[in-house]
């Protein structure tokens, strides 16, 4: 479900190895591995794979770095919410060293808890990745990887839990990690950022629906290239399960709804 107006931003003509962005959470490897010094940087494939339908997975997927690109049914480079993802993953799935190229479709779906480890989405189609799932004891983990040229949003929270996500570098993107404002069934969420950096351009690093009881945790947040601090942190919305489009109700900090601190941000 969307929950803001979708403006588009692209970048075409990803192929081959891709160029290091300048990032500072530290190198992360094909491996998935943190090195504390140098920055992190977008792997290269080690090969490349078209899918005209989704893939259907569970247990332990590792795909050593390989490109998985929509085509046919899955290659229209759309924003529609109906199209399938690319990846769809059962409860318990844990997915390892891919790549999402272009087309990305609706990237991956995780049915349940879930583990994303090292995953890399070149250039977001409709969403890089939904967590779905109605027990309030999901867990959904993304650790390592990165994301850009997200028009619209990059995670979306659709399902019931909690969402961790850390050591993963976001660019160019609309909102990084969105609790749905207006789906069908709505439930409390909670969502924890560690060791993230966004690069500019960027709309909001999360947003959360305070009448639902989200919150959202942010640490080791680092925000590159936005001198007029135009990126909001934390935006609070009242959401709805009507399906119309949510009021906002603040932004900022607040230590129920939004835990950071100003020390929490580094602005670079």
């Amino acid at each position: 479900m969307t929950s803001a107006p979708r403006p588009r931003i692209r970048g075409r003509a990803l192929t081959g190895a891709l160029a290091a962005l300048g990032l500072a959470l530290g190198m992360i490897t094909t491996a998935g591995a943190l090195s504390p010094a140098g920055a992190a940087t977008w792997p290269t494939a080690t090969g490349s794979q078209a899918v005209s339908s989704t893939i259907s997975l569970s247990g332990t997927k590792d795909y050593g770095m390989k490109r998985l690109y929509g085509t046919g049914d899955l290659g229209s480079d759309s924003q529609d919410e109906d199209q399938g993802p690319i990846l769809e993953l059962a409860a318990g799935t844990v997915l390892k060293n891919v790549i999402i190229g272009s087309p990305a479709a609706d990237g991956i779906h995780c049915l349940g808890s879930c583990t994303l480890q090292n995953v890399w989405w070149e250039d977001v189609g409709e969403d890089a990745a939904t967590f779905l799932g109605s027990s309030s004891s999901n867990v959904y983990t993304v650790s390592g990887g990165g994301a850009k040229e997200a028009g619209d949003k990059v995670f979306q929270f659709n399902g019931a839990g909690t969402l961790n996500v850390s050591n993963f570098a976001v660019k160019n993107f609309g909102t990084f990690v969105r609790s749905c404002g207006n789906c069908k069934t709505q439930y409390k969420r909670t969502i924890n950022l560690n060791t993230i950096e966004a690069t500019y351009k960027g709309s909001r690093l999360v947003g959360i629906n305070t009448n639902y009881g989200d919150s959202a945790t942010l640490k080791a947040i680092t925000i590159v290239g936005d001198t007029s601090k135009k990126i909001i942190p934390c935006q609070k919305y009242i959401g709805n399960n009507t399906g119309a489009e949510p009021s906002t109700n603040g932004t900022g900090p607040d230590s129920t709804y939004c835990k950071y601190a100003s020390s929490d941000i580094t602005y670079k």
